[in-house]
């Protein structure tokens, strides 16, 4: 991955701040919701409530994609990413307390989530493997696949 390939990316990532997130069902239907995340470098976290369907699809498979971008009035100016990647439920405490910290820095909402609300609340890791980049600007259609 080039430096510039990397900025865009990470520029991507800090310009927003929600993610269509598809998962899949045991039944093998992909099933999408969009979730605030927050990332650390390429790595993005989100948060859920636990018994949602989000996390019964990810306890059945890891697999994930997800889109990131924001809603163009031009087609000349659309700009955003795909993600193919594998998510995981986090269940160390360190692992959680970070993901949580990462979070509510992004969301000042999360700072004052009270112990019954983190009770409900699962803390997921996506790692991308694919990144696919949109820029318009550059051409209509134009996109270029990083493997991360």
């Amino acid at each position: 991955m080039t430096p510039a390939t990397k900025r865009f990316i990470l520029e991507q990532l800090k310009t927003h701040r929600n993610m269509s997130l598809a998962t899949v069902r045991p039944d093998g239907y992909p099933q999408a919701t969009t979730v605030a995340y927050a990332n650390d470098g390429l790595t993005l976290y989100f948060a859920c409530d636990r018994d949602s369907q989000k996390v019964r699809n990810l306890r059945h498979s890891p697999k994930v994609s997800l889109t990131i971008s924001k809603d163009w009035a031009g087609w000349k100016k659309i700009r955003g990413l795909s993600m193919g990647a594998t998510a995981k439920i986090l269940e160390r405490p360190a692992d959680t307390r970070r993901a949580h910290a990462l979070l509510a820095r992004k969301f000042k909402d999360m700072k004052g989530l009270s112990a019954e609300d983190l009770a409900a609340t699962v803390f997921v890791r996506v790692q991308p493997k694919v990144v696919s980049l949109l820029d318009y600007r550059r051409g209509f259609g134009w996109t270029k696949l990083v493997r991360v």
